[in-house]
């Protein structure tokens, strides 16, 4: 019960503190109009009021096109609904404070002519009334606060998101870019990949088949005069063979992991834990019919954060959950290393990012110094 109380008083005092500060900028827009019709300015205004209305929603904010009409609608519906949300706020808030200054004031101060108390205009001039009427005002007008100020807050929150929220068109347009910005990459990715895999196969296993053939061939042209030396010859071409097949394999498994195809996700998730740098927990949940393209994104992912964790984050344990929500498959990564880690350091996660952004995926990192690291791929599977 206690608890529910301060969670409840928390609440207001955060809803307050957003009214307040809606009050103040409500009033700066409206003082500051003219410059405020500037578009860079009007912009980075409107940005500020997105940010804190989706921090008190717990809503994450996406970047959104510049849209100026818009930015101007929002001037003029802040300034229309955040003076009077404000000033409820500053009343109840404003007359909790000069309660308990009334009260405290009486007390200390004593004067021939008692202050008198907001709303009721009760004078204060003994204990009696200031343990009675002072505090069952105080109580009333916080009760009134805690009840009132949340909802009030939470609606002129989601007034400023939904006045500045894209347009349908907007939305389409920025899809398509960003489809194309990732497409391109996996175009070229892909591409490099392919020259990788060549490089691979002309450099490892062709030349190896190469030096096969020919000691094949001498061992072919000597046996006649010399068995033994090509019984040797013969030996050494099949260890070479044994080895080409190996690189071969290693190969075939940067393509698509065989163990995928024998095992699924899950057993293939399983066997990569046994595996892995650190002691790694498998968490595996109904995952479904899975497309293989789904599939592969999500094993390479977890593949390439495992290998982060045991070269860069000084881990002790690792831990993996798969899950499928819909037609969503979710893949966390955690671990109790030290943290810090980014995608522009080069340490394979902007692999993974551009992995699941060709399939319209998305990967979030949280990685504070010091740790915990969770790594969520999130991936479509239609």
């Amino acid at each position: 019960m206690i608890g529910k109380v301060l969670a409840r008083l928390v609440r207001a005092g955060r809803s307050g503190r957003y009214l307040l500060g809606t009050l103040m900028t409500a009033t700066v827009t409206l003082v500051t109009a003219p410059l405020l019709c500037i578009p860079s300015l009007a912009a980075a205004w409107a940005e500020r009021h997105r940010r804190r209305a989706g921090s008190l929603l717990g809503r994450p904010v996406e970047p959104r096109p510049r849209a100026l009409r818009r930015d101007l609608a929002w001037l003029v519906t802040q300034v229309a609904t955040g003076l009077p949300a404000g000033l409820f706020a500053l009343l109840c808030l404003g007359n909790l404070l000069l309660i308990l200054g009334i009260t405290v004031a009486w007390w200390a101060f004593p004067v021939s002519d008692p202050p008198r108390l907001p709303l009721l205009g009760v004078r204060i001039d003994s204990w009696a009334l200031a343990l009675t009427i002072s505090l069952a005002q105080f109580l009333l007008l916080g009760v009134l606060a805690t009840i009132a100020l949340p909802p009030l807050a939470r609606v002129h929150a989601r007034c400023c998101l939904a006045v500045l929220a894209p347009s349908s068109a907007e939305q389409l347009a920025t899809r398509v870019t960003e489809l194309t910005r990732t497409r391109t990459g996996v175009l070229q990715a892909h591409g490099a990949e392919l020259r990788r895999i060549e490089r691979d196969l002309h450099d490892g296993t062709q030349a190896r088949l190469v030096a096969i053939a020919m000691r094949l061939a001498v061992a072919g042209e000597s046996f006649s005069q010399d068995p033994d030396a090509a019984a040797a010859l013969v030996r050494q071409a099949q260890a070479e063979t044994e080895e080409a097949m190996t690189e071969l394999r290693s190969v075939i498994r940067t393509i698509y992991p065989p163990v995928l195809a024998d095992m699924g996700l899950g057993g293939a998730l399983s066997a990569l834990a046994t595996r892995a740098g650190v002691p790694t927990r498998i968490g595996i949940g109904e995952l479904g019919e899975v497309p293989a393209a789904v599939e592969a994104v999500a094993y390479f992912a977890v593949t390439e954060a495992l290998a982060n964790i045991a070269r860069h984050s000084r881990a002790t344990k690792a831990a993996v959950h798969v899950t499928r929500n819909g037609a969503m498959l979710s893949a966390e990564i955690t671990d109790d290393g030290t943290g810090g880690a980014d995608t522009s350091r080069g340490s394979g996660l902007d692999g993974i990012r551009r992995r699941a952004a060709a399939l319209d995926g998305t990967m979030k990192i949280s990685s504070p110094p010091g740790g915990p690291t969770t790594i969520t791929v999130e991936l479509p599977c239609v």
